[in-house]
């Protein structure tokens, strides 16, 4: 059995560089990190308006020329389904949110 090595302290040199290190303004760290919430919406209005034309070119494309398996067709459906009533249930989330933050007394 090898003996297990003592335990050393920490340098205060080691911590005192760390500590006095310049560090980013939050606003940078923010703008780098995160994307603006009108742009977070739009883009996810824009993928549930894609998987809806997905699956409306996917239904036209069976009913024309049968061309596209019917469960591809019927997972396309139930994609854009279940993103727009994800869609609709954050909506209402944030209706409620706002009706609440209107709703408060100062």
């Amino acid at each position: 059995m090898t003996p297990t090595p003592p335990i050393m302290p920490i340098g205060s040199d080691a911590l005192l560089a760390r500590l006095t290190q310049p560090q980013q303004p939050l606003q940078q760290v923010q703008a780098a990190h995160a994307a603006s919430f009108s742009s977070l919406l739009t883009q996810g209005v824009d993928a549930v308006n894609q998987k809806a034309l997905d699956a409306d070119s996917k239904l036209r494309a069976f009913a024309l020329d049968d061309s596209i398996p019917v469960h591809q067709v019927t997972y396309a459906l139930s994609q854009a389904q279940l993103s727009l009533e994800l869609m609709i249930q954050m909506r209402t989330r944030l209706v409620e949110g706002y009706q609440q933050l209107m709703n408060m007394q100062l």
